[in-house]
């Protein structure tokens, strides 16, 4: 689960960790009356949408002059005209793909002088099975740039949990982004308040970037990304309430809602199938054929004959699926009540587009009789190599 900027700001105060000061703005005619309960004499609004790039992003149907999801401002006048500019456009970057995402909320905070700038993130790493700290003198940019361009510029600690986090991991971080003196002990504080928030509150990944110096010498973090361990939000709800659904594609909001494993693609062809790695393969071999998968999704192992009505609901709610194939290996998952999932689900929001499916496993002659009998206009499939080959074919002859 992904949080706004703001929020994440608001929890990184709440674990002492300087910031600066904003206000979240919903509406354009509050932005002047936001600003001015901040210091000045510059502010910096900022769009709050779940991507990254911002700064170098684009509006679409952009006014003259306008450029860009992060701008400085130099008066309330001009904060709030930005604020107008952006509330309700669609903002593109690089990590939206060309569809953006709609800006419904605007952070306007004080600004910085800023003398310079670093990268610095905490991850799980999964090779390691640590919390891995991850620094750069080469801040304010795209960190893939700077693997891809100065990998020797990245700094990687990792965190043994025998032990939890050490002052030497604080001091090794100051001394690889060059800090000195005093800010030595800042970051050493900072750091060990960073980890302490990763680990409490169950995190995937916690990016800072810019984590900046100023021109006084002190330390400040002036972004903040932050991601969520799903599986962990039953003992966060302070967390689960932050959750923007808005944000969030609704094809894959409907399918969290009935715990199903779905993420939306751009291909043609819908899937669902029982098991991450048969779900993995079947988009394999869909590729393999020469089409492209609509969708990654895992109706799991014991899904009911309402999760699979309702997979099927999703699948044939995307606009962009010209062919369905149905792949189930019923090991713990029947066969059978694939087949009547499929079936009620085809009852209920009718069938526009071929349907292949491909049923292996506990009661498999089953599941095969109920669907040839339902009198539906159904392609069956012997094996997962037959039915990639009929599902591409009905798709594109």
């Amino acid at each position: 689960m992904n949080i706004h900027e703001y929020q994440a700001k608001a929890l990184l105060r709440s674990y002492g960790i300087p910031v600066s000061d904003g206000r979240v703005v919903l509406r354009a005619e509050e932005a002047k009356t936001a600003a001015a309960e901040l210091d000045g004499p510059l502010w910096v609004v900022k769009a709050q949408i779940h991507a990254g790039g911002r700064g170098k992003g684009h509006f679409k149907e952009a006014e003259a002059g306008e450029k860009g999801g992060v701008r400085l401002a130099r008066s309330t006048g001009e904060a709030a005209e930005f604020a107008r500019q952006m509330l309700g456009r669609t903002l593109v970057t690089i990590q939206t793909g060309p569809a953006g995402k709609q800006v419904n909320r605007i952070y306007i905070e004080d600004g910085s002088d800023i003398d310079r700038e670093f990268y610095l993130a905490f991850l799980i790493d999964r090779a390691t099975s640590r919390i891995s700290i991850v620094a750069s003198t080469e801040g304010g940019m795209s960190i893939e740039d700077v693997a891809h361009d100065t990998p020797e510029k990245i700094h990687t600690f990792t965190i043994d949990p025998a032990t939890g986090l050490q002052d030497f991991h604080g001091r090794r971080v100051a001394f690889a982004l060059g800090l000195e003196g005093a800010q030595v002990k800042s970051c050493v504080a900072i750091i060990r308040n960073l980890y302490r928030m990763f680990t409490d509150k169950d995190m995937d990944m916690l990016e800072i970037n810019p984590f900046c110096v100023l021109k006084d010498g002190s330390l400040k973090l002036l972004d903040a990304k932050m991601a969520f361990d799903g599986n962990a939000m039953y003992r966060h709800a302070d967390i689960a309430a932050l959750r923007d659904e808005t944000e969030e594609d609704p094809k894959e909001l409907a399918a969290s809602k009935f715990d199903l494993n779905y993420i939306a693609l751009d291909g043609e062809i819908g899937c669902m199938v029982n098991g991450a790695g048969l779900a993995m393969a079947t988009m394999d071999i869909i590729k393999l054929y020469g089409a492209e998968p609509a969708n990654f999704l895992d109706v799991g192992g014991g899904a009911t004959k309402e999760k699979v009505t309702e997979a099927f609901k999703i699948i044939t709610s995307d606009p962009q699926v010209k062919g369905i194939l149905v792949n189930i290996f019923g090991g713990i998952m029947r066969c059978d009540i694939i087949a009547e999932g499929v079936i009620a689900a085809v009852k209920e929001v009718g069938l526009k587009v071929p349907l292949v499916v491909r049923l292996e496993g506990t009661n498999v002659e089953l599941g095969k009789d109920i669907i040839r009998k339902s009198g539906l206009n159904v392609i069956a499939a012997d094996d997962l190599k037959d039915g990639a080959e009929k599902i591409v074919k009905a798709v594109r002859g």
